[in-house]
């Protein structure tokens, strides 16, 4: 039987199969089980489950057994379904016993894919008509295999509300602090990330494949420039002031930034701002006027217009998620929203 849910916590259930990637099961174990609330209670039970529970082969030279069977999914609130090496071979047919296991998920329940787990969901139609992704090697035979879903092979990860995608392993853990980060806000995700070490935040739609994720032998970075860049969001920046930090020139400094995150100097910006706005109305009663401007967008209208883009709500609406007491005008003047 599964392990009974605590009151108050979102089961996650993590369906894995023969063949498993342990590091996709580890990093939602370990992320999800660092989320706690004001108080420092957990906000998530994390369980592993199988079609058959055992003993189950991965990719590396130890098996993990799971204790756990099908039962767990009838009682989840998120469901992961991370790749296994099984993906790789050639199925004419789902198989119905994953089938099977995936009719006991709750309507209610949000179904999340890492890396080729793509595979189950599309063959179990749950993307069909949605976009999704997948890792990158595998996206010509995904489109194959699955030509009624549009497949965004560029990106890291896909949220289509009840059904998510993600890329690659290390798009898997972008994935798991989205959704932290949307149920809980950002001040909870950075904490998680921060305990684990790993980014804060990679926006979805940043690509999959960066030339150049580690500098070259005795290159310069650009990491001075974006610390001292995360200190002085409430600025205008401009790239000769950021290049200028790292002794090189616009051009040089763009590139190398580009290598190294993947994004462009601005789009970084952009994004390191939209979190800072996000937290600044998640923990703080400041008019819309002032988390615009310490967060740099410089007026209401600029960060609405980003919010808007990033997040499809207003800052009120936002603020409203995370501070239900708090109900403002959303106007460009300094109206509490």
């Amino acid at each position: 039987m599964g392990a009974s849910r605590q009151p108050g916590r979102c089961r996650v259930a993590v369906l894995v199969r023969p063949g498993l990637l342990p590091m996709e099961l580890g990093f939602v174990h370990q992320l999800f089980s660092l989320a706690r609330d004001a108080a420092g209670e957990s906000l998530y039970d994390v369980v592993t489950c199988a079609v058959h529970p055992g003993e189950l082969r991965t990719t590396t030279d130890f098996s993990v057994r799971v204790r756990h069977g099908t039962e767990a999914l009838a009682a989840a609130d998120i469901v992961f379904v991370p790749a296994s090496d099984e993906d790789y071979e050639p199925r004419t047919e789902p198989d119905p016993e994953l089938l099977a296991a995936l009719a006991r998920i709750p309507e209610h329940a949000r179904i999340a894919s890492i890396c080729t787990g793509a595979f189950v969901l599309a063959g179990a139609g749950l993307l069909d008509g949605r976009t999704a992704t997948t890792h990158w090697n595998a996206a010509e035979r995904f489109r194959r295999t699955f030509p009624q879903v549009e497949l965004d092979p560029s990106v890291l990860y896909v949220d289509e509300g009840s059904v998510l995608t993600s890329a690659g392993e290390a798009a898997g853990i972008d994935l798991c602090l989205h959704m932290i980060r949307e149920e809980h806000g950002a001040t909870v995700a950075n904490d998680v990330a921060r305990s684990a070490v790993v980014p804060a935040h990679r926006d979805g739609g940043q690509a999959q494949f960066i030339r150049r994720a580690v500098p070259e032998p005795r290159s310069s970075s650009t990491g001075r420039a974006r610390a001292w860049a995360l200190e002085n969001l409430h600025r205008v920046l401009s790239l000769r002031e950021l290049a200028d930090l790292e002794s090189m020139s616009v051009r040089t400094f763009t590139r190398r930034f580009r290598d190294e995150t993947g994004l462009s100097p601005v789009q970084w910006l952009t994004g390191q701002r939209v979190e800072r706005a996000r937290q600044l109305l998640e923990e703080t009663e400041l008019p819309v006027d002032q988390v615009a401007a310490d967060s740099g967008f410089g007026t209401a209208a600029s960060m609405r217009q980003h919010l808007r883009a990033r997040l499809g709500i207003s800052p009120s609406t936002y603020r409203s998620t995370f501070q239900p007491g708090r109900l403002g005008g959303d106007t460009d003047g300094a109206a509490t929203a």
